[in-house]
């Protein structure tokens, strides 16, 4: 069994009297320790359907499996529950509390499942120093480097262990250098087993994912491995 099923899912929003179809039969498979892009322009679904994934929001109509759970018919508390458990985000806007430290922040989705805090702290510590900040715990976010910044967020995505990393436009914001150094983070958390869902509109940061699903209008457009999407290209 696949760690994400979805079936015929789509989103439909109504906007005054009109109906908006922002997504419109998906079917999609994501296995364990899979290394997937979202792909598409503004408009295309590619947002809908990450917050669908990652349990921001529920679908119209469909089915949406999650290791096994139907979520897509949970109510709003036992979402919380699973994007808790299951799901760690990072966004292009970091989203760090200024008044924390980096340790602080890392340790904040522990409180929510009543982890102790000497427990919260050593956990905190050890992604921390995975993610290469050791020597940075007691900063706050405005003492630290946008690259350092979304490390800091990488490693409070870590911090529970979850199913999946979802990462939106996680380099939006950094310059060339540390994008790269961003991606190689999480190539080297990919290959240590975690499965990854990065949404990107560019085509390098893509390439760092082992499968590219492009959509457009809703549907999906193609589904192919990196390598396959590469020979794709058409010769300059």
């Amino acid at each position: 069994m696949a760690l994400i099923e979805v079936r015929e899912l789509a989103k439909i929003y109504q906007i005054g009297t009109q109906e908006v179809k922002a997504l419109q039969s998906v079917d999609l498979d994501i296995e364990k320790n899979e290394f997937v892009a979202l792909m598409g322009p503004s408009g295309s679904g590619k947002s809908t359907l990450m917050n669908i994934l990652g349990c921001l929001d529920t679908p119209s109509k469909g089915s949406y499996f999650l290791n096994g759970s139907d979520v897509s018919k949970m109510v709003d508390d036992d979402l919380a529950e699973v994007r808790n458990r299951e799901i760690g985000f990072i966004f292009q806007t970091f989203n760090l509390l200024p008044r924390y430290s980096a340790l602080e922040n890392v340790a904040l989705p522990l409180i929510y499942k009543g982890v102790g805090k000497a427990d919260r702290n050593e956990r905190a510590r050890e992604v921390l120093e995975q993610v290469g900040l050791a020597d940075r715990m007691d900063h706050k976010p405005n003492e630290l480097s946008g690259g350092q910044r979304q490390r800091v967020a990488v490693a409070r995505a870590l911090v529970n262990s979850p199913s999946i990393i979802l990462a939106d436009e996680p380099t939006g914001n950094l310059d060339s250098k540390t994008s790269y150094e961003i991606m190689a983070l999480l190539d080297d958390i990919h290959r240590s087993g975690n499965t990854i869902i990065l949404v990107t509109h560019e085509e390098d940061i893509a390439q760092h994912a082992r499968r590219i699903v492009r959509l457009r209008d809703g549907l999906i457009e193609s589904d192919m491995s990196t390598t396959d999407a590469e020979l794709q290209k058409p010769a300059r």
